[in-house]
């Protein structure tokens, strides 16, 4: 089985199956865009940093949708930064269909490349999505590295959450979200965090701790 999954051709088989039903899926749900105000400077085309926890990445085609509904932000670009691992380039096929763009790399490998790399896609006015806490974990704890990057670059940081009412957590280090199709969804941004070139590191507690409020809020909202 393993063999049959490393196959290159059930790997594009898999990713168009999977990026259909996920596509799908988020179309079948009831959104609701909680802070969408937070939102409005990279809707407008400003860079920014949009960071969220890696249990959310399978929502977070939903987020880009919906920002992408207004007729000013559809030509902005959007970047994710994915692993160079064998199931980080599967995501990255997955997000390619939903016309996001991967940036390879990780604290392990290749990181220090893609940290000069999204500098310079955020100098050009691009959005970065990052999740702080992968590929590895902890789960819900913030990495040094996005803040480091939002320094280097001089882009704010806008933590992210969601949620959904129809769903189920997977067995993995960070309880991944698999969407079902139908019932209600809630994404939530929190204010823009600005991190001081100088002492970036201190800004690493903040993050953790409004990306951990996102989600709250989301799962809150959902709630109800």
């Amino acid at each position: 089985m393993r063999r049959l999954f490393r196959s290159p051709r059930v790997q594009v088989v898999l990713v168009r199956v999977f990026a259909w039903y996920l596509d799908l899926t988020l179309r079948t749900k009831r959104w609701t865009l909680d802070g969408a105000e937070h939102l409005a400077p990279a809707r407008e085309g400003a860079p920014a940093v949009i960071a969220f926890w890696h249990e959310v990445l399978p929502l977070i085609p939903a987020l880009v949708e919906r920002s992408r509904q207004a007729d000013d932000y559809r030509s902005v670009p959007i970047h994710f930064l994915v692993s160079r691992h064998r199931d980080g380039r599967l995501i990255s096929a997955i997000m390619h269909q939903f016309r996001l763009t991967p940036v390879f790399g990780s604290s392990s490998r290749g990181g220090a490349a893609a940290l000069f790399s999204m500098v310079k896609l955020l100098r050009a006015g691009v959005i970065i999505g990052i999740t702080p806490d992968g590929p590895r974990g902890p789960a819900r704890q913030a990495a040094s590295g996005v803040a480091q990057l939002a320094a280097l670059a001089g882009v704010p940081i806008i933590p992210c959450g969601g949620a959904v009412t129809m769903g189920r957590r997977l067995g993995t280090w960070d309880r991944m979200i698999l969407p079902l199709p139908f019932g209600r969804g809630v994404l939530s941004c929190r204010p823009a965090i600005t991190v001081d070139r100088e002492s970036w590191q201190d800004s690493v507690p903040l993050i953790t701790a409004e990306l951990n409020a996102a989600m709250e809020q989301a799962e809150r909202l959902c709630a109800r």
